[in-house]
């Protein structure tokens, strides 16, 4: 990020914390802002009890790794890149009131954007108030020390749809994701993550189950890159959503943009060979190799040696695992 781009950023992080007007003068937003090149660095008050795929990131290399020292140090580079912090605006430019037979609401529309250059591959999604409210309550569960400060607007008895009280609460959401994103803590767990990309992973996988691979290829292309904005410390949490768009090229009969797929998933779980996707893709992979005539014995070597220094169990297919994601 150039210089000019750096201070823009940090001006209307500026101007975001200070709209907060019951925002503590000793919060960490406003640590951070004091000292910019220092991230707030805050733990939760319990352990999350959900097994999910963060915590893969915190995996010690493989005993059983036959990587040469030129594929690791081309597993480290890859590794020092996808760490390096991406710093991202939140924008609420419009509204819509959705009205149902018994219900009526208003969706924000957020745009998500990386500073720093001309972001070709912004990220929109929408959500209402009641998501906003969820994500509130859960992270005051999970931070509560580092949350307490932090105001959430209120509901009114009267007027929630009015022009007035809509705009104030379109500037009231930008700050408040600016503010969360601004907390290490926040921005880094998963309840934040999947306030951004849940709602349409779930959307995409449902699609997978009902076999309508080309809507479930569309949403998940979209969500698929800021997944990787936001757990770029986490490359290996995203590998799920690399797989399940490698089984819909594969389904479409797009064998190559599979293969292409297949092998980013790859390298994320190349010192993660206990993973539960890592058997299923490599088989998937060798498959694909022959099919392209690519190199598959390489392929094939690695699946022998697995098999050969863990006890045989039955794993279920790629696609078998694909369709099992967020099913609930």
């Amino acid at each position: 990020m150039d210089q000019d781009s750096h201070c823009t950023a940090e001006r209307e992080l500026l101007e975001a914390v200070s709209r907060i007007t019951t925002f503590s003068t000793t919060s960490p937003a406003d640590k951070e802002e004091n000292q910019p090149k220092a991230e707030i660095s805050c733990q939760p008050r319990k352990e999350n009890p959900e097994k999910d795929d963060l915590k893969d990131s915190n995996a010690t290399l493989s005993p059983h790794s036959s990587m040469t020292t030129k594929e690791l140090q081309e597993y480290w580079r890859n590794e020092k890149s996808q760490c390096r912090q991406v710093k991202l605006l939140f924008e609420i430019p419009s509204t819509r009131i959705v009205e149902h037979h018994l219900s009526k609401y208003v969706m924000y529309k957020i745009i998500i954007l990386q500073t720093g250059s001309f972001d070709s591959n912004k990220s929109v999604i929408e959500r209402r108030y009641s998501d906003f409210e969820k994500l509130h309550r859960n992270l005051l569960e999970e931070f509560s020390e580092e949350m307490e400060d932090v105001t959430f607007p209120k509901k009114t008895l009267t007027g929630n749809f009015t022009e007035e009280i809509i705009n104030e609460r379109k500037l009231a959401f930008k700050d408040y994701l600016r503010l969360l994103y601004s907390m290490k803590c926040v921005r880094r767990s998963k309840k934040f993550i999947d306030f951004l990309t849940r709602p349409e992973l779930q959307e995409a996988y449902g699609c997978l189950r009902g076999g309508q691979y080309p809507k479930a290829l569309e949403i998940l292309l979209e969500v698929i890159g800021l997944q990787e904005r936001l757990t770029r410390g986490n490359p290996v949490s995203i590998v799920p959503t690399l797989c399940a768009i490698m089984v819909c090229h594969k389904d479409l009969e797009n064998p190559a943009s599979a293969f292409e797929y297949g092998e980013k998933a790859l390298s994320r779980l190349r010192v993660h060979s206990s993973h539960r996707y890592y058997i299923p893709l490599l088989e998937t992979m060798i498959t694909l190799a022959y099919e392209l005539g690519k190199d598959f014995l390489s392929l094939q070597e690695k699946l022998e040696e697995w098999k050969a220094k863990k006890d045989p169990v039955w794993v279920f297919t790629l696609k078998e695992l694909a369709v099992r994601e967020y099913v609930q």
